[in-house]
């Protein structure tokens, strides 16, 4: 079976990393999850202002 998930690496700082997990938690998602939600308000966000991203 193939996916169309990518995989990234982030390095960040162990303390704004412990506080992000406890967020995740509060809003009952994994933090993967809760920086994928982050992420799509943010492109949205950008989107509204700027318009639609495409690739050719």
């Amino acid at each position: 079976m193939t996916t169309n998930t990518a995989k990234f690496t982030l390095r960040i700082d162990a303390e704004l990393l412990k506080k992000f997990r406890f967020v995740a938690d509060y809003n009952a998602r994994s933090a993967n999850r809760e920086l994928e939600v982050l992420m799509k308000k943010h492109i949205a966000a950008f989107e509204k202002s700027n318009g639609k991203i495409t690739f050719e």
